[in-house]
C-alpha cells in the first residue's frame, strides 16, 4: 500500500539515502551508525534547544499580535488577560509535547505523534496541510514582518512601498533556505546569536516601560476593561493571534533525533523557554501601554517602533533592526524544524523519496528544506498578513489539538510505554479541548479564511488514496513521484 522502502543508494554523488527499510539510523539508537551511512547528527544541546524554542517563538508575533488581540478584545485589560492566558495554555501544550518527545524518540513533531496514535491517514493529512498551507503561510507572515522592520529606518518620513517589503522579504526567505541547506552547526550558532538579539530587543522595550511605570505613567491602565465589549466572534481571533505569538514551543520535538539526551533536555528546554517567553511577552505589552494608548496602538503599523520613537529619540532607529533580526531568527528556527517533518514523512513513505535524502558532505536534509521555497513565494506575493494569520491558524490548531488528544489516547492504548516525563491528565484534556473549541468557533467567526483552510485540509484525504493507497499507478506517474 505504501511505497517500498528505499535501499541505501548514492544519487549523482550528492545525496545518500537512508538505511534499509526506508529509515535512517534512529538518533536515539545505542548502536553506532554503520560505516558509510550519512545521518543527521546529535548537535542540539540544551542551550541550542532553548535557543531553537525561544528563537522561534519570539519573532513577528510580539510585534504584530498586540494589534490583532486588542482589536478583537476591545480593551487594554482584556488584551493583557488574553496574553497571560495564552502563555499559560502554551505552557500546558508545551508540557504535553515534552511528554510525547521523551516517550516517542523520533523527529517529525505533530506528524510522528499523529502517526503513532491514529495511523497513516490523519498523519498524511497533517503533513499535506503543513506543506500546502501552514509552513508557507507561517513563513510568509514572519518574513513580511522582517521585511517591514528592516526597511523602517530607510523610510522614516514616508510610507514603505509594499513591493519593496515583499522584495526584501523574498531575499530574506532565500537566505534562510540557503543557510539551512548549508550547515546544521551554523544554523544552530546563528540561531543562538539571533536569540540573544531578540531578547535584547524585548529588554529594550521592557526596561523603559518599567521606568515609565515607576514615574507613574499609568493613565492607559485606568478603567482597563472599559471599551468595546469582547464578542463571541472576536475572542477566538484574539486567541489565535495570541497563540500564534507563542507558537514555536513545539519545534524542538521536530528534531528529537538530533537532541542530546532528549529525556532530560527536551522537558528542561521547553519549561525554561516558556517561562522566559511568557514573562517577557506580558511585560512587553504592559510596557507598550505605558506610552501608547489603545487607539494609537491600533493605528500603528509597527508597534515597537512607535513605542521607541516616543521614548528613545534617535536610538529608536536601532529597534527595527533588532526586531528584523528577531523575525529572521524565527524564520530560521521554523525552517530548521519543519524540514525535519518532511524528511521523516518521506522516510515513512508519505512524501516523495527525494525529501528523505541527506547531503553527503553537509549532512543537511537539503531537498526537505528547499521544497518550501516556491510555495512560500506564492503566499508572499498573493496574501495579506492578517488574513494569512487566520488562514493558517485553523489547520495548525486543529492538528495540535488532535496531537494532544492523541497523548490521552496513548495513555490507554499503550499504558506500558516508557514515559520519563509525565504530565497530569487534566493538562492535555484542557489544552486539547481549548484548541478544538477555538477551531470550532473560528468557523463561525471568520468563515471565509477558516473555510478555505478546512477545504484544503480535506483535500488531503483524496490525496492520500491517490498518492499512497493506489498501487496500480501508471509508470509516468510513479516516475513523477520518484518511486
Amino acid at each position: 500500500m505504501f511505497r517500498k522502502a528505499a535501499v541505501p543508494t548514492v544519487s549523482n554523488g550528492s545525496y545518500l539515502q537512508g538505511q534499509a527499510n526506508g529509515k535512517l539510523s534512529s538518533m536515539d539508537s545505542r548502536q553506532p551508525a554503520q560505516e558509510g551511512k550519512v545521518v543527521l547528527k546529535k548537535k542540539v544541546t540544551l542551550l541550542r534547544g532553548i535557543s531553537i524554542i525561544i528563537g522561534t517563538i519570539i519573532g513577528a508575533g510580539i510585534f504584530i499580535s498586540p494589534k490583532g488581540i486588542l482589536k478583537n478584545t476591545g480593551s487594554v485589560g482584556m488584551s493583557l488577560t488574553v496574553w497571560t492566558v495564552c502563555g499559560i495554555l502554551s505552557l500546558f501544550g508545551a508540557l504535553c509535547y515534552a511528554e510525547l518527545g521523551t516517550c516517542i524518540k523520533k523527529s517529525g513533531g505533530h506528524y510522528t505523534y499523529i502517526l503513532e496514535a491514529f495511523g497513516p491517514l490523519p498523519a498524511f493529512v497533517r503533513v499535506w496541510v503543513e506543506l500546502l498551507i501552514i509552513r508557507p503561510a507561517a513563513t510568509a507572515v514572519i518574513s513580511l514582518a522582517f521585511g517591514r522592520y528592516i526597511l523602517e529606518p530607510f523610510f522614516i518620513q514616508c510610507e514603505i512601498p509594499e513591493l519593496a517589503i515583499k522584495l526584501i522579504t523574498a531575499v530574506g526567505i532565500t537566505l534562510v533556505m540557503v543557510l539551512n541547506s548549508t550547515s546544521v552547526s551554523w544554523s544552530a550558532r546563528i540561531q543562538m546569536f539571533l536569540t540573544f538579539c531578540k531578547l535584547v530587543a524585548i529588554l529594550i522595550i521592557i526596561v523603559p516601560g518599567v521606568i515609565q511605570l515607576i514615574k507613574g505613567e499609568t493613565q492607559h491602565f485606568k478603567n482597563a476593561f472599559a471599551g468595546n465589549d469582547a464578542s463571541v466572534m472576536g475572542l477566538p481571533l484574539a486567541f489565535y493571534s495570541g497563540m500564534y505569538a507563542y507558537s514555536g514551543w513545539f519545534y524542538l520535538n521536530f528534531v528529537t533525533e538530533e537532541v542530546e539526551n532528549p529525556e532530560k533536555n527536551i522537558p528542561l528546554a521547553i519549561c525554561i523557554s516558556m517561562i522566559i517567553v511568557t514573562v517577557g511577552y506580558v511585560l512587553t505589552n504592559v510596557a507598550y501601554f505605558t506610552t501608547i494608548s489603545a487607539g494609537e496602538l491600533l493605528l500603528s503599523k509597527a508597534v515597537a517602533v512607535t513605542f521607541a520613537e516616543r521614548l528613545m529619540g534617535n536610538f529608536s532607529l536601532a529597534v527595527p533592526v533588532f526586531v528584523a533580526l528577531s523575525c529572521f531568527g524565527s524564520m530560521n528556527g521554523g525552517i530548521f524544524a519543519v524540514s525535519r517533518m518532511f524528511f521523516v514523512a518521506s522516510r515513512e513513505g508519505h512524501l516523495p523519496e527525494i525529501l528523505s535524502m541527506i547531503h553527503v558532505r553537509k549532512h543537511t536534509p537539503l531537498p526537505a528544506v528547499i521544497v518550501l521555497h516556491p510555495l512560500t513565494m506564492i503566499m508572499l506575493f498573493n496574501g495579506d498578513l492578517y488574513s494569512l494569520l487566520n488562514f493558517l491558524s485553523f489547520a495548525r490548531w486543529l492538528f495540535i489539538g488532535l496531537v494532544v488528544a492523541g497523548l490521552i489516547y496513548l495513555r490507554y492504548k499503550r499504558p506500558d510505554m516508557p514515559r520519563p516525563f509525565k504530565v497530569p491528565l487534566f493538562i492535555p484534556a484542557l489544552f486539547s479541548f481549548t484548541c478544538l473549541f477555538m477551531v470550532a468557533l473560528s468557523l463561525y467567526s471568520d468563515p471565509v479564511n477558516t473555510g478555505i483552510g478546512f477545504a484544503i485540509t480535506l483535500t488531503g484525504i483524496p490525496a492520500y488514496y491517490l498518492f499512497i493507497v493506489w498501487d496500480n499507478k501508471p509508470k509516468w506517474f510513479r516516475k513523477l513521484l520518484g518511486k
